[in-house]
């Protein structure tokens, strides 16, 4: 029977920066019984790099390898895995232009009922927060009588 490591396989990854999502969706395989793997003790750093908040600074993490049993079923669960963590190019945005939109390239009417939504959706915030201001205001204020000193 052939087997392969983690860290042997993960270098197939088409996107290396998907590797931390690859090791946790083939632990959950394993754990459901779809994939036979064992653990091993040495450890090695997943090729992502992730980086802090507010800083320039990058870092990588170390898992534990693994063994895995390299069947035809877990050729098949790979290339699903990999294909599924891969994103798919589409070519970028399309920009709202008067020329995109008689170029066929963006519907006018699904443009036309997002912009009715957005705007309903702001009027009717605006509408909210005026009547919450408004009762707020419309509490009579205490009046303040001073009694007179004799």
């Amino acid at each position: 029977m052939p087997y392969i490591k983690l860290s042997q396989q993960i270098e197939k990854l088409q996107n290396p920066q998907r590797s931390d999502a690859f090791v946790k969706q083939l632990r959950a395989a394993v754990r459901e019984g779809e994939l036979d793997a064992g653990e091993l003790p040495e450890r090695f750093a997943l090729p992502k790099s992730f980086s802090k908040r507010g800083g320039g600074e990058c870092y990588s993490r170390s898992v534990r390898d693994m063994v895995i049993d390299a069947t035809p079923e877990f050729e098949v669960w790979f290339e699903r895995i990999n294909r599924e963590l891969t994103p798919l190019r589409t070519g970028g945005k399309v920009h709202t232009t008067v020329e995109n939109i008689e170029a066929g390239l963006i519907d006018f009417k699904t443009l036309a009922a997002q912009t009715r939504q957005k705007m309903t959706a702001s009027y009717t915030k605006g509408q909210t927060l005026g009547t919450s201001r408004a009762s707020a205001n419309a509490k009579a204020p205490v009046k303040k009588t001073s009694a007179k000193r004799k």
